[in-house]
């Protein structure tokens, strides 16, 4: 029999990374491309957000059902498959010849790419300790940056000079040689399957614990205050600042450059200091953030530099919370808790895209209307996120002091018998 094979932290942040760099670029390209797609397929501007929530509502819908079986299978398998139905969805993505073939695409990407970020999740939870996951964490959500640093801009001028259906091509080919890497270099993952120690726990504490059912709650609030703007910005600096076209890669440039930096320093800072005071840091900056960005933009202030601290905070807070919400689970229970925190997720952000959608218009100007609602609703929510913090990681801390703390001896009574 073959010995299994060892790979280092670094490999596994490093290939997980990757991973979720296809799955995050072909997830957060759409909505910059949302104007270019909509033109060339007649969809109104303000639609963009019901496309993203197409694939919010999927991943939901597969969060839940893999809630009940993901952790049976080996996470290495269970990630090569996932990965394998995003890349087919997202070439399909390419091939879209209107609104409703591509809200169907959107979804099947949705089905597939949901289940996957559980998976890479649990992956780096099940391999990396407690006391180096905040750092690892930072590493692999770094994905995001380099998606919005690389992916986005690259995204974007393959659209500007070929068309908007050649980046899903390049994003599906990408995503192809990455899951060969992860199945070639990536160990099998069955520890969870070999290793079960203590009662076995049911699919019902996914719903009914308070430390799990207060993690769900942090999830969802995040994820609703981010993607009731996140679909919007490019249409929002486009049409109502008149930032141009060719240069609205920029943004997302400099913003993913500044955040892919300060991620690793936030995993860290998560690891000394706690999800809960770094979460506030971060929650609080986003709100001056969106306050400066979409309510009073000051006269000479650089566009590039506001919208660099608004991918800087929403970086903090994921960091934050995805560190703690990893320690929430039992490793028996880690990938189904992951998926269904995923569904979770997915609602959150079909929910905030799609209330961004009933509260914005297409004004005859061509601006989008009713900004200045959208960001007070994610104001509003992201105020609420210091709370769950503290009462998460209060939760979490208490269990693992009782866990840590040493069974006491049993008194011997002289001249009693012993069993």
């Amino acid at each position: 029999m073959s010995s299994p094979r060892v790979v280092s932290e670094r490999t596994v942040v490093f290939l997980i990374g990757a991973v979720q760099f296809v799955n995050i670029l072909d997830f957060v390209m759409v909505m910059p491309l949302g104007p270019d797609f909509a033109a060339g397929l007649g969809i109104p501007t303000s639609q963009v957000g019901n496309i993203g929530a197409a694939y919010t509502a999927a991943g939901c819908v597969a969060g839940v059902a893999g809630s009940y079986f993901l952790d049976r299978f080996d996470r290495r398998k269970a990630l090569a498959v996932a990965m394998l139905g995003l890349v087919v969805a997202t070439a399909a993505g390419g091939f879209a010849t209107g609104l409703t073939s591509l809200l169907v695409a959107r979804a099947m990407a949705g089905l597939f790419g949901g289940p996957a970020t559980s998976l890479a999740m649990s992956i780096i939870a099940d391999l990396i300790p407690p006391e180096r996951r905040g750092r690892a964490m930072g590493a692999v959500m770094g994905a995001f940056s380099v998606a919005s640093v690389l992916g986005i801009p690259m995204a974007l001028k393959v659209a500007h000079w070929a068309d908007w259906r050649m980046p899903f091509f390049a994003v599906a080919g990408l995503g192809l040689l990455l899951v060969a890497a992860a199945i070639f270099f990536l160990p099998p993952m069955r520890g969870h399957l070999e290793r079960r120690q203590g009662p076995t726990v049911s699919v019902r504490d996914l719903f009914t614990r308070p430390d799990v059912l207060q993690s769900y709650s942090l999830t969802a609030l995040l994820n609703v205050a981010g993607f009731v703007i996140i679909p919007n910005i490019s249409g929002y600096v486009q049409r109502n600042l008149g930032y141009p076209r060719e240069e609205i890669e920029i943004i997302y440039f400099v913003g993913g450059l500044v955040s892919f930096v300060t991620l690793r320093a936030a995993g860290k800072a998560v690891d000394a200091l706690g999800s809960f005071r770094v979460g506030t840091v971060g929650s609080l900056l986003f709100i001056g953030t969106l306050y400066i960005a979409f309510l009073h933009l000051p006269a000479g202030v650089p566009l590039v530099a506001v919208f660099a601290c608004f991918f800087l905070s929403n970086g903090v807070r994921n960091v934050s919370y995805s560190t703690l919400t990893s320690r929430v689970p039992e490793q028996a229970i880690r990938a189904r808790f992951m998926s269904f925190q995923s569904a979770v997720q997915h609602l959150g952000a079909a929910a905030g895209a799609s209330l961004s959608s009933k509260l914005l218009t297409d004004l005859p100007d061509g601006q989008l209307g009713g900004m200045n609602q959208v960001v007070l609703v994610s104001m509003a929510l992201t105020l609420m996120a210091p709370a769950l913090f503290f009462l998460v990681e209060r939760r979490v801390l208490a269990r693992d002091r009782v866990a840590a703390t040493p069974l006491a001896p049993v008194p011997v009574v002289p001249g009693a018998p012993r069993s």
